[in-house]
């Protein structure tokens, strides 16, 4: 259901937006664009503060899990995420900066039921899980199981990982590393 309100909302901005010439996003959308990334709903969020920069929005809230600090721009596109876990009622931040490129990653589990296994990727796999994860605003330390394939045309790179024992995969075009889709749960 709430995907279908999102689509709504997206397509009512789109028509908008070519109708007019220029989109106006409200904050209401700015706040939504932050709580859908965070994964959060209306009721979990507290602390809530929008405040309108030079070209773009700051957004912060908490939630349960932890505290989140979004810049989105007036298009609607998030330009920097930072969120700190919740830990024995101490948060830690981590903020998401681009990730230096390595050529070489560790694949990640969970040691008391899988084995540390070393996958290693090329450049452009790197670009894709970052942005992937960027997406999801975690590191590659959250997550585990950590994998990056490219679809059967090459013009996709498909990267899955478990975070808190969801499967996530994530769709990440392989000119632009952009986030195509973002699907969470199942095996």
């Amino acid at each position: 259901m709430r995907k279908k309100i999102l689509c709504a909302i997206a397509c009512s901005l789109l028509l908008t937006a070519c109708g007019s010439g220029n989109l106006n996003i409200t904050k209401k959308d700015i706040l939504e664009v932050a709580r859908d990334d965070a994964n959060a709903s209306k009721s979990e969020c507290e602390n809530v503060s929008i405040e309108k920069g030079s070209n773009y929005y700051s957004v912060s809230f908490d939630t349960p899990s932890g505290s989140y600090n979004y810049k989105i721009g007036f298009d609607g596109i998030i330009q920097d995420r930072s969120y700190g876990k919740k830990a024995s009622g101490n948060s830690q931040t981590t903020k998401e900066e681009p990730v230096k490129e390595e050529k070489t990653e560790t694949k990640k589990s969970t040691p008391s039921t899988k084995e540390n296994k070393k996958e290693t990727f090329d450049e452009n796999q790197t670009q894709a899980i970052n942005a992937a994860l960027a997406n999801v605003g975690v590191t590659q330390s959250d997550v585990t199981d950590l994998g990056c394939t490219t679809s059967s045309d090459g013009t996709q790179y498909i990267v899955t990982f478990h975070l808190n024992d969801l499967l996530n995969t994530i769709t990440v075009d392989a000119a632009s590393f952009t986030v195509l889709s973002s699907i969470t749960g199942g095996e």
